[in-house]
């Protein structure tokens, strides 16, 4: 009987798991589609769906939030992409790498120090990625000279990389504990963090660094020149 019952409750929580990621799967792909209208230097994406799929990786762990990627990219690719295959890869590199490095550090290391250095090396792993991979591929699928986007990196690339990622982790700083908190109350999920990231002074101190991270990010991009394309 009791191995049923674990079966069984297996089994709900796993429905809920999926549930809940293909309602995060639909809103990452709603923001992906509000936002796709900005634009910086004419074909990088000013997009926040980064900060939404995290929250699959944070709860449920690296492969929900790797699935999820996988999926927002491909009906993105499927419905509003402009950019065609490489605009598919990109999305993947890019948010494949943030859901990857926040889901795994948080994984083994479910605390408020976990969260921050979460969101650090997230935004270090990507901006890495991104530049290696706009230096690489973006001459490709632009048949420009390789030299050119180099060119573009200190200018462009570089601080878009950066500071997207840090508007999409201190978005997910600010989100994460009042969603989840949201999950628990509605009965929808049970998730552990070891009650040791409650609310308190230190998580007052986060939320006002990442919300002043957040409003520089934004100030960064306008500098960079936001474009606003229907």
């Amino acid at each position: 009987m009791s191995s049923v019952l674990k079966n069984n409750n297996r089994e709900v929580t796993n429905t809920k798991k999926m549930v809940v990621t293909a309602i995060m799967i639909a809103i990452a792909f709603l923001v992906t589609f509000l936002t796709s209208v900005f634009k910086v230097s004419g074909f990088l994406s000013l997009d926040l769906k980064d900060a939404v799929l995290s929250l699959v990786a944070l709860m449920y762990g690296p492969v929900y939030g790797i699935v999820s990627v996988f999926a927002v990219a491909v009906i993105e690719f499927a419905t509003i992409s402009s950019t065609g295959f490489y605009g598919l890869v990109m999305n993947i590199l890019s948010s494949g790498t943030f859901v990857l490095v926040c889901g795994l550090v948080y994984k083994f290391r479910r605390s408020f120090s976990g969260a921050i250095i979460s969101a650090v090396l997230t935004v270090i792993a990507v901006t890495a990625v991104m530049l290696i991979a706009n230096i690489f591929i973006t001459p490709i699928y632009f048949q420009m000279p390789r030299e050119a986007v180099i060119d573009m990196l200190p200018t462009v690339l570089l601080p878009f990389n950066l500071f997207k990622s840090v508007m999409n982790s201190s978005l997910m700083l600010l989100i994460y504990k009042p969603f989840t908190m949201v999950l628990r109350i509605t009965g929808f999920a049970n998730i552990s963090d070891n009650g040791r990231f409650k609310f308190n002074k230190k998580s007052l101190v986060l939320t006002i660094s990442a919300t002043l991270l957040l409003i520089i990010a934004i100030l960064v991009m306008i500098y960079l020149g936001v474009e606003i394309k229907v």
